[in-house]
């Protein structure tokens, strides 16, 4: 699990599935930055991680302020599934 931030919209939303850096993930949390006082394009700041990690993420098995963090543009994210449910 790791968090992304995406300068720029792909049209992603939570459950979708994305490529970055050639793996496969599910959004876990998409959280919109920007739209009304930020920078010029919006960030989205997202939560994504393996299938086999929804589990930890709703139960909240993670201290979000120590995930990895990596910072992409939005060209560089590969969409898959814009949008999802995420089930246990």
């Amino acid at each position: 699990m790791k968090r992304l931030i995406i300068h720029g919209d792909p049209g992603i939303r939570k459950g979708g599935r994305i490529v970055h850096a050639g793996e496969e993930y599910r959004l876990f949390s998409v959280t919109r930055n920007g739209d009304w006082h930020g920078p010029e394009e919006v960030q989205l700041w997202c939560i994504i991680g393996a299938d086999d990690e929804v589990q930890a993420f709703l139960h909240r098995e993670f201290i979000p302020h120590f995930l990895e963090t990596a910072r992409v543009d939005a060209h560089e994210v590969e969409v898959i599934e814009e949008r999802g449910e995420i089930t246990i």
